[in-house]
């Protein structure tokens, strides 16, 4: 394939998650590793470019290896507890400055517009404020925080008021309290706490790896709050600095997991689009720690008959498919199930009630990028139930194709005069297709 062909096919393969994120609230935490990488331009375009394409984003940003560099200058040098900074009175005022610095240049990274530039035309707005209002720690195994705080409140409104406005929302690890203090805050809790607040439909946390890795160093691609409990713990053991930022992105992940906001990715920050990858391809490139499998098998609604027609128009005009109109395809709707991902129906088919005892598969349609995934196994397997559980004793399928595949799954070959006779009446002898049935028990 060549590589303008490549770029076309990835292009249209993509539309499907630019249609289903569009108007998605996003929440991202960058941390202060990710700053100091080579990779953070790349990840600020990637930023952009979501925001282009419609999604709501709110940013959060870190400082933690700039204050302690910054701190060290001075003389300073900061203890630790729980994996937190205890933050001194003399110290609050270096965090400020590094903090501050730190916006700043996020800023102008996103302000970037030249011709030449991947920002060209972007005209991103980002918006700062005093969202996040924090109460201190406190003392804990009798060691005193002091201006370590703790998220008391998110302004969820006011944050909502500006995505409304199509304006980024960039928060940094700082806190303000009612009586006027400011709170040096953890940027993971932040994210976490505001994608709680505002309901957001990803979390996307970037870490130093690719993602969550198994015993043997292999990407985990999606993991259910089970799996990723036992990471947590596993790693929070480890002296290892890597291992320690992912064990805190998944915990991060499992408190918004557990106030329902089920999506959280863990993507690399050092990998260039790594982001995009995730996001808007069917392999990724990170980890997921999600509620539910990729995708989900339902009976369909009449909302999903878009869906559906998009699915089975290609195979229709090759003639693979019976033609159905959309005021067809309405009144049959409830014959139908889909295979919905990521908002999008990737594969259908139906079940038709033909005579007391028997049923007919039909419409089994799967989206070209899906078709090796094992999608057509199940819908079939569905379908068996469902005829079972309405007290069928047979099913036939008529295909002029498929016959190969369907003997593969324990359909025998069988004559037209074996069909029920309001079935047969129906049968076009024009299409020729081939008459398969299986007894289901």
């Amino acid at each position: 394939m060549s590589v303008n062909k490549q770029m076309i096919e990835l292009f249209r393969a993509s539309s499907t998650y630019i249609n289903a994120h569009r108007n998605k609230v996003f929440v991202v935490s960058l941390s202060g590793e990710a700053q100091a990488d080579n990779n953070l331009a790349n990840i600020v375009y990637d930023i952009s470019l979501l925001h282009s394409l419609g999604v709501k984003i709110v940013l959060i940003h870190g400082s933690r290896p700039q204050i302690t560099e910054a701190l060290a200058a001075q003389g300073k040098q900061s203890d630790y507890h729980r994996n937190l900074r205890v933050t001194e009175p003399d110290c609050i005022k270096t965090i400020k400055q590094v903090v501050g610095g730190l916006s700043v240049d996020l800023e102008a990274l996103f302000s970037m517009g030249t011709s030449n530039s991947p920002m060209h035309g972007a005209d991103v707005r980002l918006c700062r404020g005093n969202f996040i209002t924090a109460k201190p720690i406190g003392v804990h195994d009798g060691i005193d925080f002091q201006y370590t705080g703790a998220v008391r409140k998110v302004q969820t409104l006011a944050i909502e008021k500006e995505l409304v406005n199509n304006n980024i929302v960039m928060l940094s690890n700082l806190g303000y309290s009612s009586t006027g203090e400011v709170f040096n805050l953890s940027a993971e809790e932040i994210a976490t706490e505001v994608a709680i607040s505002l309901g957001a439909d990803k979390l996307i946390l970037m870490i130093p790896a690719d993602g969550v890795l198994d015993a043997s160093g292999e990407l985990i691609k999606s993991l259910n709050e089970k799996e990723a409990k036992n990471h947590a713990s596993k790693l929070s053991l480890s002296g290892d600095p890597v291992e320690l930022c992912i064990g805190n992105a998944i915990e991060a992940a499992l408190r918004a997991y557990s106030h329902d906001v089920h999506r959280s990715h863990l993507i690399s920050f050092k990998k260039n689009g790594a982001l995009l990858q995730e996001l808007f391809t069917r392999d990724g490139n990170g980890s997921l720690i999600s509620n539910d499998n990729f995708d989900q098998l339902r009976p369909a609604s009449i909302n999903d008959i878009a869906g559906i027609l998009a699915l089975i128009k290609p195979l229709e005009e090759t003639g693979i498919l019976v033609e159905r109109s959309r005021e067809l395809l309405e009144i049959e709707i409830k014959n139908f199930v889909v295979i919905e991902l990521e908002d999008s129906i990737i594969a259908c088919a139906a079940l038709y009630p033909i005579s007391k005892d028997s049923g007919e598969v039909a419409c089994i349609a799967i989206h070209p990028d899906y078709q090796r995934d094992g999608l057509g196994d199940r819908l079939l397997i569905n379908l068996e139930k469902t005829a079972f559980g309405k007290g069928f004793s047979f099913l036939f399928v008529l295909t002029t194709v498929a016959s190969h595949w369907f003997l593969e799954k324990g359909f025998e070959q069988s004559e037209v005069d074996a069909l029920p006779a309001r079935r047969k009446n129906l049968y076009n002898l024009q299409r020729k297709s081939k008459v398969l049935k299986k007894a289901i028990s």
